[in-house]
């Protein structure tokens, strides 16, 4: 039986989080030292840490406290405000502890689910939408911290070797 349109959407986004993103970046975290993670190029950019802050806090609203209908007491400037104080085995574990809960809703979505409509962070969205949104916005600053974690150590992460070994890049 061929899946449906929303079964592969929801598919796809399991498996980008799941074995793409979420790795990745926990490599980058455990690779690196807290001074590392809570250095700011200039107080107008923002740290690692202030970066996993945020998709955290991203994530638990936009998909698991939405999903769930359960209160958000989301503090989004808090997340930008931090200039260290958690270490990175602790920021592992917050995000870590929150993409397990947002792969579980993930899991379990149904397509009406997808097609509700709800109302997050001042935002009119169907379910599908607040789905992107999460999948989308993780990745971007996913790239973000790649980019960081090579600046400060200098070297390839090797995250698409095995693109080098079939010359199709």
């Amino acid at each position: 039986m061929a899946k449906t349109a929303s079964e592969l959407f929801l598919e796809f986004s399991r498996n980008k989080l799941r074995t793409q993103y979420w790795p990745r970046l926990r490599s980058c975290l455990e690779s690196l030292t807290d001074e590392q993670i809570w250095w700011r190029p200039n107080p107008s950019s923002n740290s690692i840490g202030n970066l996993i802050l945020h998709l955290n806090g991203n994530m638990r609203q936009w998909l698991v406290n939405s999903f769930n209908r359960a209160a958000d007491h989301r503090d989004r400037p808090a997340e930008f405000a931090a200039e260290g104080g958690t270490a990175g085995p602790a920021l592992i574990e917050i995000l870590g502890d929150t993409v397990q809960q947002g792969l579980a809703v993930l899991e379990l979505l149904t397509e009406s689910e997808l097609l509700a409509e709800y109302d997050i962070q001042g935002h009119h969205v169907t379910g599908l939408a607040a789905v992107y949104q999460v999948i989308e916005h993780f990745g971007l600053h996913y790239g973000q911290i790649v980019y960081v974690t090579k600046m400060l150590r200098d070297q390839d992460l090797g995250f698409y070797r095995e693109l080098n070994a079939t010359r199709k890049v």
